[in-house]
């Protein structure tokens, strides 16, 4: 039997995935011998199919009487389609763009708010969750960054609190924190925003690839997300969701010339007809990159034949050599475990700055964030690689 990657079930090395690591590293990443690659959170790598799909269309591109509609609109088509399908929403629901700070400014700029209204966040939000809100101080909306728990994590029980303020009218906060590795309890503060009214914006950028997440179990009003990190995608591509709910209720802070009911037939545009699409397309600014967003296609693809909940079971199974050695030799752990953790494994040694050099010398690309050392493997990692590199940390912490 096998996916629709043509990797087969069952194989050996798999630890906690249900497709074959090593057929998945040979077929889509030929390089990772190369390297112990744990930067995820950072920069995903670009599948082969998504190389190779680059390549082809920009041969095509070079002489452009070879592109065909499909090359072109048929491409952000599938995107939406694709989109939607990871994270359990419908086509009409996804509005396509080049990274998550659009998606967050869409959000800031088209919710309305009034002087006097408050934006609610979590300390420690990435920058792109934190200014297009606090650029909103001009209109007399305030943001409030809600103070983290000792541990660096979002203090839910806090923020969940001050959704009983009814001057609080958004809740802006990250799936996952991109510093620790934090798995926000999106469940339980979805039915706080609902029970509240409060509009709930998710930054899911550090989340989708590496965690399942479905808008139809648990809601939010408005998802933003890059696809350069976990999706595995070329920067420039990315979408942003609009509960279908709340469309209608939105208007566009920028017109794009797409976004209006007529424009499909070029032939006749100086007619200048219609009103707003009824979808999330009347929030895209066209042009897009259509070559980025194609190579985005084929990533998603490979992601969702492997299985978003089957990377995850990958992820928690090859953490174990380094959380084990973190937890035998005390060293602090700044990412949770468990219902709160994702596939991140963030560690603060003594001297973290020289640790983390040690690490990059020996050829482990990881990142360093906010004094500690950010490990994201994803699912072509395999547990003898982050054996491996508990060994080292274990060297350098001596």
């Amino acid at each position: 039997m096998t996916l629709a990657t043509g990797l087969p079930h069952s194989p050996p090395n798999a630890v906690g995935a249900r497709y074959d690591v090593r057929a998945l590293r040979a077929a889509e990443f030929p390089w990772a011998d190369e390297t112990t690659y744990l930067n995820h959170a950072g920069i995903g790598p670009l599948p082969e199919r998504a190389r190779a799909a680059l390549a082809a269309h920009l041969d095509r591109r070079a002489a452009a009487h070879r592109l065909t509609e499909a090359d072109l609109f048929g491409v952000l088509e599938q995107s939406r389609s694709l989109a939607a399908r990871l994270i359990g929403a419908e086509p009409g629901e996804i509005a396509l763009a080049t990274n998550t700070s659009y998606g967050i400014n869409v959000a800031a700029q088209a919710l309305p708010l009034a002087p006097g209204d408050i934006v609610v966040a979590s300390h420690g939000e990435f920058p792109a969750n934190v200014f297009p809100w606090r650029h909103l101080a001009g209109r007399g909306i305030h943001l409030e960054l809600v103070p983290t728990t000792p541990a660096g994590w979002p203090d839910e029980a806090r923020l969940m609190d001050r959704l009983g303020d009814p001057r609080v009218k958004v809740l802006a906060l990250s799936l996952v924190q991109y510093h620790t590795g934090y798995r926000a309890d999106v469940a339980s503060l979805s039915a706080a925003c609902r029970a509240t009214e409060t509009f709930f914006v998710l930054d899911a950028i550090q989340g989708l690839g590496q965690l399942p997440f479905d808008v139809r179990t648990t809601p939010v009003d408005l998802l933003a997300c890059g696809a350069q990190k976990y999706l595995l995608s070329p920067w420039g591509s990315g979408f942003l969701y609009l509960r279908s709910g709340l469309i209608p209720r939105l208007t566009p802070p920028m017109a794009g010339w797409t976004a209006f009911r007529g424009t499909e037939d070029f032939s006749t545009l100086l007619h200048y007809p219609g009103d707003w699409l009824p979808d999330a397309r009347k929030f895209e600014m066209v042009t897009l990159p259509f070559q980025d967003l194609l190579g985005m296609n084929r990533a998603l693809e490979l992601l969702l034949d492997l299985s978003i909940e089957s990377i995850a079971g990958h992820l928690a199974q090859i953490n174990q050599p380094v959380v084990e050695w973190a937890e035998r030799t005390g060293i602090a752990r700044t990412s949770p475990l468990g219902e709160r953790g994702s596939g991140m494994v963030c560690l603060a040694p003594p001297d973290t700055a020289r640790v983390f050099a040690e690490l990059s010398s020996a050829g482990v690309i990881a990142s360093l964030r906010e004094g500690a050392i950010r490990l994201s493997p994803h699912c072509y990692n395999t547990i003898d690689e982050m054996a491996r590199v508990a060994d080292l940390l274990d060297r350098a912490c001596r």
